[in-house]
């Protein structure tokens, strides 16, 4: 594994560290869990091995279907080795069901299917607790360009149907998820993570969650959530 350098950014879920190559990182994924900005504190244990291994699951399923991403190796139980990105201050949510805050906006009952998917962008800020924002916001704000902004969209909704498809036979419900992007020499590519932390997954047969609303609501059964999502999608074919 790579040495690590310089602590560049320690956030709820993950530290980032400089690497000997200036165009690498290093991601190390903690156990920590928090909710509602932080005011909900736990620890969730293996959930670093498990978001680590999920999240190079899915980028390396997603470079395989022509996804750019940041992600090179796992180098470790809990470490990726990415390309060194610059984060794009824009989240993209992308909901196929109404559950969380959109069923609380728009007065759907929980687990309602939406006629069509639904794409949101929010602003990466801690201290404004992640507002919703709209294409005229980013503009405003100059958060990303309306190329990048374009691209960022292609990209989730095809995310969007690659995961949606690839989870089916592992009797997994892709109910929403976020996503982040980063520039690399100009390039927008996927970054972040994907896992029970950054998306909703449902059990496809009896709706249980098997995600972060087991510990968002305490609904018991963390540890074992995660890990059976990790389970199934190991199980499933490249």
């Amino acid at each position: 594994m790579p040495a690590k350098g310089e602590l560049l950014y320690e956030g709820k879920a993950k530290r980032v560290y400089r690497t000997a190559e200036p165009d690498q990182y290093l991601v190390e994924f903690k156990d920590d869990a928090t909710a509602f900005d932080g005011l909900k504190k736990g620890t969730i244990t293996r959930k670093g091995e498990i978001n680590a291994r999920l999240s190079a699951l899915f980028f390396q399923k997603l470079s395989r279907q022509g996804i750019p991403t940041h992600f090179i190796e796992q180098v470790g139980p809990r470490e990726l080795l990415v390309r060194a990105v610059e984060i794009i201050p824009v989240e993209v949510v992308a909901r196929n069901v109404a559950a969380g805050s959109l069923a609380k906006r728009l007065g759907l009952e929980e687990g309602t299917s939406l006629k069509r998917p639904v794409l949101e962008f929010y602003y990466k800020s801690d201290a404004l607790h992640d507002p919703m924002i709209n294409n005229y916001h980013i503009a405003a704000l100059e958060l990303a360009t309306d190329t990048q902004v374009k691209e960022m969209e292609s990209y989730a909704w095809k995310i969007n149907t690659i995961l949606t498809e690839f989870l089916k036979p592992a009797n997994l419900v892709l109910v929403d998820f976020k996503l982040e992007f980063g520039l690399f020499h100009g390039h927008v590519l996927l970054a972040d993570e994907i896992s029970p932390d950054t998306c909703r997954f449902w059990d496809r047969t009896s709706m249980e969650k098997l995600d972060k609303d087991r510990f968002r609501r305490d609904l018991g059964g963390v540890e074992d959530a995660y890990e059976e999502v990790l389970h199934r999608v190991e199980g499933l074919p490249a």
